[in-house]
């Protein structure tokens, strides 16, 4: 998992590459939530065989996580101001490789939520302090494209994921037969987890802790050690000194009543920009493709091994779109990719609508003729790189950058926890809504907040590219 980042020359002791070497070691967390959304998408009749689940139930077994991830990501602030930014990464990676091991064990619906849970936490947390330790250690210069490294990290766990569950399932025959020492491949779909897991572990022991961070707990000279080994002995100096000058002026601790307007008793409009921004994000529906994806295919009449096969292809053109955001981002801005990736989404989802309607029940199934299932099949994929090149990566870089100082943390943490929420709440429903109203019923939802994201964005959100932090107002 890696991308260039061409970023002009910086100080003469700067040092770029590690500078990007230990970014990508923090967006690894992206990597394991990739993975894990990939693989959930995987198991799903696996878990509805091993727990005889209802509809119902099923949606709450593959969306649990996402309660975790909620909880993870609001704590993730407080927690990273009392033990660090990179103590916050080495726990969710224990948590990580805890959860991988038991959502594969485990025999009983709740054991499964109970690990998943946790895993939850572990992503929620790693999704809001891999970009907090970023725009710590990054110049502003190439802020932009190191943040996007985080949806590149995503999406190359999603697609990982997709050609291991696509090759397991290929061994065993399908995913709910056995496969090694007698279980079922589904199970192992989990337990690959473990690889990046470990991996993610060892680097973070061997990275630098944030030097804000540092110089926040009174640890000066490890500071100035840290960035020297960053910026060079000259530049580090001033560094230290812009960062100690720039905790002087901090009265008190940031607190979430921060975030209300002291004149007005309402809540800033800033922060319900940032809610509207991570809401949106998920009302477009996007995790219904990654983590029902099989599931989807299957309904529209695709075997499993062509239904996880065209995982593959999404995540790899899901790939191709972030690396399309990295070369533009610090070009044309945040705000034109966010209207441009509506516009894109709103037309994509539209004709899946339309696709989908036209096809009639059999068995049980929804059976569409062949014209109509390559436009669904082309449909959705021009949706998943109209996602992956805007909403995907911005979100989070707006969501790092648009925030004043005094109310970064607070913000970050209440709109990170609604992003998770509204995850929860859209994939937890998607099962019922297959079986209420029809895909066709379904996609005309994520539709009408598609339109809605467009005009979301042409009046609400303002542009952070070429801005420096201290500048941002509201």
């Amino acid at each position: 998992m890696s991308t260039a980042i061409n970023a002009p020359a910086g100080a003469p002791g700067e040092n770029t590459a590690f500078i990007v070497l230990i970014s990508c070691v923090a967006t690894i967390g992206g990597f394991l939530f990739g993975f894990d959304s990939g693989v959930i998408n995987g198991t799903v009749d696996g878990l509805r065989m091993a727990f005889n689940s209802s509809e119902a139930a099923l949606g709450f077994e593959v969306a649990s996580m996402l309660l975790g991830c909620a909880i993870g990501a609001f704590l993730a602030g407080r927690l990273g101001d009392r033990l660090g930014r990179r103590s916050v990464l080495i726990i969710s990676a224990v948590l990580f490789l805890l959860s991988a091991i038991g959502a594969g064990a485990a025999h009983a619906s709740w054991l499964f939520v109970l690990a998943r849970v946790v895993g939850g936490f572990a992503v929620g947390a790693a999704s809001v302090m891999s970009p907090a330790y970023i725009a710590e250690v990054a110049s502003a210069r190439y802020r932009g494209k190191l943040a996007t490294v985080q949806q590149m990290a995503i999406i190359s766990g999603l697609f990982a994921a997709f050609l291991s569950n696509y090759l397991l399932a290929r061994a065993a025959g399908a995913s709910t037969e056995a496969l090694w020492l007698g279980h079922e491949a589904w199970r192992w779909m989990f337990w690959m987890q473990a690889i990046p897991s470990l991996l993610f572990l060892a680097l973070l022991l061997v990275i630098p802790e944030s030097p804000r961070f540092l110089v926040v707990k009174g640890r000066r000279a490890q500071a100035e050690a840290v960035l020297d080994r960053l910026y060079g002995a000259a530049e580090a100096r001033t560094k230290l000194a812009e960062i100690e000058a720039s905790l002087a002026g901090e009265q008190h601790r940031p607190q979430l009543s921060d975030l209300v307007n002291k004149a007005t008793g309402k809540l800033r409009p800033i922060v319900w920009v940032g809610i509207g921004l991570a809401v949106l994000q998920q009302l477009v529906g996007i995790n219904v493709v990654f983590y029902y994806g099989a599931v989807l295919w299957q309904a529209v009449g695709f075997s499993e091994n062509d239904a996880l096969l065209i995982n593959v292809l999404s995540g790899a053109l899901s790939i191709g779109a972030c690396l399309v955001t990295v070369l533009l981002i610090d070009r044309i801005g945040r705000k034109p990719l966010l209207w441009i990736g509506s516009a894109g989404m709103s037309v994509a989802l539209a004709l899946m609508v339309v696709a989908f309607a036209s096809g009639a029940l059999v068995d049980g199934r929804l059976q569409l003729s062949d014209g109509m299932g390559r436009l669904a099949l082309v449909a959705a994929n021009v949706y998943v790189v109209f996602f992956n090149m805007s909403w995907g990566p911005v979100m989070w870089v707006m969501l790092g950058e648009m925030f004043p100082n005094q109310i970064r943390g607070s913000a970050l943490a209440v709109s990170g926890a609604a992003q998770w929420t509204s995850n929860f709440a859209i994939t937890v429903t998607f099962p019922m809504l297959l079986v209420g109203i029809g895909l066709a019923g379904a996609y005309g939802i994520y539709t009408v907040a598609a339109v809605l994201s467009v005009f979301f964005v042409l009046r609400y959100v303002r542009e952070t590219k070429g801005k420096e932090l201290e500048q941002m107002e509201g």
